[in-house]
């Protein structure tokens, strides 16, 4: 008894490079993954400028790329040092303290500790 198969390289090859074969749709599912867990960590109005994409490299397999439209992204991601804040185009700096507001011509900013969510998404997620 034998058996015998026809191997169709076109298929193979649909199946495996092209968008909608098993590899992207099993790249859609992780990436999706990261980025929900990203949304999940994200600070504040950072939740809502989390994108996912998935596109062809220049050796054409996939990437999956999760970015954060966030001016303040990189400020979260990577933290700050102690610096000072002064007016640019007023005469004092305007913030609320307790429920009060508070005026002042010079904040010492005591820096922020870096919260790199992406990364512990991609961790997570995996």
């Amino acid at each position: 008894m034998s058996t015998s198969f026809d191997l169709h390289s076109g298929r193979i090859e649909r199946m495996l490079r092209l968008p909608g074969g098993m590899v992207w749709n099993n790249m859609q599912r992780r990436v999706r993954r990261v980025q929900a867990e990203a949304i999940r960590r994200a600070p504040g109005g950072m939740k809502d400028r989390i994108r996912a994409q998935i596109r062809s490299g220049p050796t054409g397999d996939f990437q999956g790329i999760i970015k954060v439209e966030h001016p303040a992204a990189i400020y979260v991601l990577n933290g700050t040092r102690p610096h000072r804040i002064v007016p640019r185009t007023a005469k004092a700096l305007r913030f609320t303290v307790g429920g009060q507001v508070v005026y002042a011509t010079v904040v010492n900013h005591p820096g922020t500790k870096a919260n790199n969510f992406l990364k512990e998404a991609l961790r997570a997620a995996l």
